[in-house]
């Protein structure tokens, strides 16, 4: 008599497989994902490589060298954790480290506060429909294709502080014109020499965020002007209360790229003002700090420049993240 020996179909394995033979489904999915992923990894692999050693690499070391109790050219004494950081703010000669924040806040206000002000009336003005609309893109935008280095040199003689026969840039146009009374020291006014260290930075990134804003404008839909005046809005009523609120995402942007650019700035502060206390920022004080030698200082104050960067522009990106994946 013939012995059934079929597997029934309830004891039979997934898939159609024999008996004894193990079904593994986590390795089948590890081949499967390896295969989707691997070429793309494999062609991104030296970039990776590179961004891992010369940018998390050099912040890993930077961040070490910043706690240790290397203040000069020989090697380092020994591990001192944050004490170097509590230094910037207690020890430092001349509360040195506490001037030149001071100086970053003004610089950073006045900056965000000139370049949004003007881009967004510059923006406002061509998205009206103004006449020449390239000619005045391309003249707002043309500061932005100068180095801050070649544009500072000109500012340097531009804000010269010389007054009355001595006057120079801005000076003598103001003595030529009559208004005298106009004529200051510029960047070298012990109080508000940072603000005025703001305006070539107004000058040169200002038709960044007019282009910022413009976009904004255009992606405006025309339902919304035409519905509002439908529904009978004046023109100040259709930007105040239609168009202006739409641009709250790229405000934060534009926020967001000044925020960060001011406080990474250098080369447009050392070629106006060079190596001044009067118009020193961290940035510079880096530099400063590293001609002496005292690499365990300038690697502090670069890991907080860091840090503080990191807080402006983290938030940013998750908050971009979580509105990507909610539309």
């Amino acid at each position: 008599m013939a012995t059934n020996t079929q597997v029934p179909a309830e004891v039979r394995p997934p898939g159609g497989s024999q008996p004894g033979r193990t079904h593994r489904p986590g390795r089948m999915h590890w081949h499967s994902r390896l295969r989707q992923w691997g070429p793309g990894l494999l062609l991104l692999s030296p970039s990776l490589i590179l961004l891992a050693i010369f940018v998390y690499g050099l912040i890993g070391w930077t961040i070490n060298l910043s706690m240790q109790d290397r203040h000069t050219a020989r090697p380092s004494k020994g591990f001192v954790g944050l004490d170097n950081y509590v230094n910037l703010f207690a020890n430092d000669i001349s509360d040195r480290f506490v001037h030149s924040l001071k100086n970053l806040a003004v610089f950073t206000v006045v900056f965000i506060g000139g370049t949004l002000l003007l881009g967004l009336l510059w923006a406002f003005l061509l998205e009206r429909g103004a006449k020449a609309e390239g000619v005045f893109r391309t003249v707002y935008l043309f500061p932005m294709a100068v180095s801050f280095v070649a544009s500072g040199v000109v500012w340097r003689w531009l804000m010269n502080a010389g007054t009355g026969e001595n006057a120079g840039g801005i000076n003598a146009i103001f003595e030529d014109l009559g208004l005298g009374f106009l004529e200051n020291p510029w960047w070298t006014h012990p109080n508000w020499g940072m603000a005025a260290m703001a305006m070539p930075a107004i000058w040169q990134l200002s038709g960044y965020i007019m282009a910022l804003f413009i976009a904004g404008f255009r992606g405006i839909s025309h339902d919304l002007r035409e519905a509002a005046y439908v529904d009978g809005a004046t023109s100040y009523q259709l930007y105040r209360h239609v168009l202006f609120p739409q641009l709250t995402p790229t405000v934060l942007s534009a926020l967001i790229i000044t925020g960060h650019m001011s406080m990474k700035m250098f080369d447009l502060i050392m070629s106006v003002s060079g190596a001044q206390w009067i118009t020193e920022v961290p940035a510079v004080y880096v530099w400063q700090t590293l001609l002496t030698s005292d690499y365990a200082k300038s690697a502090a104050i670069s890991v907080f420049l860091l840090v503080v960067v990191a807080l402006v522009i983290v938030p940013y990106l998750v908050h971009v993240n979580r509105a990507e994946k909610r539309s």
